[in-house]
């Protein structure tokens, strides 16, 4: 019963809690009319839309884009992270320069983006690309540089070739934290979704938001940042489940 607790009930509660506040502000009046929709009203705006709009296509092509984005751009990090973490000297001669690229906004980059590869899909995800791939060749290449020293030695001793000792030491050892990568980078993918479909998109869960907010439809304003939440949580839960169940062997990992 407490494990039902913990996963389910727990986190429904949560929900439960945010959105009676929300509805308790919206109808107390201390908004100005019209700036906060009701949650049934929210509700009621994504069910038309759904039904008259095809919204699922919105839907679908904003999580396609975030898959890709964070496909390809966590299988770029991934071969970059082991060499950062692996040879110190590159390690130190480029991590200031990867800091410098994580802090710049992928919103900053969208004039840059457009010169050069106009206003069409690439350009939308590169940004997410872009976002994901700063966002977790960090989180990998700490991760492995921070490898108990203990592990290396232990298989040094045994005879353990560098081939060896990275196949068989570091890689399952790395597992924990390429899949933490890979949460921290459709965390940021999906954050950074709108700035990317401000890119002439026609479609798309920010392309909705955006055109919604044009002629002031705050209800479908609202139902957009429901959906990228719940898309976003979904997704998350599910490489959740992935992590728990790939590296269940490894007690310090949880879900």
């Amino acid at each position: 019963m407490s494990k039902i607790w913990g996963r389910i009930l727990w986190p429904l509660a949560g929900f439960g809690s945010f959105v009676l506040v929300w509805y308790l502000v919206a109808v107390s009046g201390v908004m100005p009319p019209g700036q906060l929709p009701r949650p049934d009203e929210v509700v009621g705006t994504l069910a038309t839309q759904f039904r008259d709009d095809d919204l699922l296509l919105d839907v679908r092509l904003s999580v396609l884009r975030v898959l890709i984005g964070v496909a390809v751009g966590c299988s770029l990090a991934l071969p970059v992270g082991f060499l950062l973490a692996w040879y110190t000297p590159l390690r130190q001669m480029f991590d200031p320069l990867f800091s410098f690229f994580r802090a710049l906004p992928p919103i900053a980059l969208i004039p840059l983006v457009i010169i050069y590869l106009g206003i069409g899909e690439q350009a939308r995800l590169f940004i997410l690309i872009y976002a994901a791939f700063f966002a977790s060749v960090v989180v990998i290449y700490e991760g492995i540089a921070s490898t108990d020293e203990i592990y290396v030695r232990a298989a040094r001793s045994m005879g353990a070739s560098e081939m060896e000792l990275f196949r068989r030491v570091i890689v399952p050892l790395a597992v924990p934290q390429v899949l933490v990568a890979v949460r921290v980078a459709v965390g940021v993918c999906w954050a950074t979704l709108v700035a990317a479909e401000l890119i002439a998109a026609q479609r798309g869960l920010g392309a909705s938001i955006q055109d919604a907010a044009n002629f002031f439809q705050i209800e479908m304003v609202y139902g957009g940042v429901v959906l990228i939440g719940l898309s976003a949580l979904v997704m998350d839960r599910l490489l959740a489940v992935v992590m728990k169940r790939a590296v269940r062997w490894q007690d310090r990992v949880g879900g």
